[in-house]
């Protein structure tokens, strides 16, 4: 990868047809904001909803085209599952001309290094939740639900959804947060000291203490009234918002 310019990092979109104006923020965003980015990564929860490559509803192909158009510029796109879209596959990815990549995954750019993850991985200490995780990431689950009819997964995602608002409503806000000894546990296994993740909601960079040095937890924001990005180029790195 060209390290020439600025590298993107975005995540918590929750694109759906319902939200329009978020739509057109990240269309604004890409032909402006990342116009001439080396690299562009999409750090989970890209879309709100996911049920499969096959779905054909016509908004993802918007989606798509937007994607595929950032590629064609020149810039590298890049985009790791979240706990909403866990099922893109290779469909999505050939057709928006991007790379898929696994979590945590590091980045090496501008002398630097960092850990990114989606997120929510690191909150153990919602046990109900990473229970759930488990099971929906397994193989065989998903190949279970991804051979069945489309309308029938989206009525199944769609309720699992609205649970889940639900239970975490009522969830303790720590339970709902990364858990810090999981932080600490993954920067150390992977010798690495500054980690970049969305998923909480919670924009914000934090000091962290690690074993024998000074750590970061760059957390990204979601789209909602206000958009979010970090930007990393030679002078280090900003997490920058703006309006929608």
């Amino acid at each position: 990868m060209s390290e020439s310019g600025r590298i993107l990092c975005i995540s918590d979109l929750h694109l759906s047809a319902e939200r329009p104006d978020i739509f057109k923020a990240f269309s604004d965003f890409l032909g402006n904001t990342a116009r001439g980015a080396s690299a562009l990564y999409i750090l989970g929860d890209f879309f709100n909803l996911w049920i499969g490559d096959d779905d054909p509803d016509p908004f993802a192909a918007q989606v798509k085209a937007e994607l595929a158009s950032m590629s064609a510029s020149g810039t590298e796109v890049f985009l790791m599952h979240g706990n909403r879209d866990f099922l893109i596959g290779n469909g999505f990815a050939r057709d928006c001309d991007l790379t898929v990549i696994a979590e945590p995954y590091v980045l090496s750019c501008f002398g630097h290094r960092y850990l990114l993850m989606h997120g929510d991985a690191l909150c153990t200490r919602d046990t109900g939740y990473m229970a759930f995780r488990e099971q929906v990431r397994h193989p065989e689950w998903q190949s279970t639900f991804l051979s069945q009819p489309v309308a029938q997964r989206l009525a199944f995602a769609r309720d699992a959804r609205a649970q889940s608002k639900a239970i975490s409503s009522n969830k303790a806000d720590d339970i709902m947060d990364v858990t810090p000894d999981e932080v600490a546990k993954v920067l150390s296994e992977h010798g690495e000291s500054v980690l970049v993740h969305g998923h909480t909601h919670r924009p914000a960079i934090h000091d962290i203490s690690l074993n024998d040095q000074a750590g970061k937890r760059i957390v990204l924001g979601d789209w909602d009234t206000r958009g979010w990005y970090l930007e990393l180029n030679t002078n280090g790195y900003a997490l920058k918002d703006f309006t929608i």
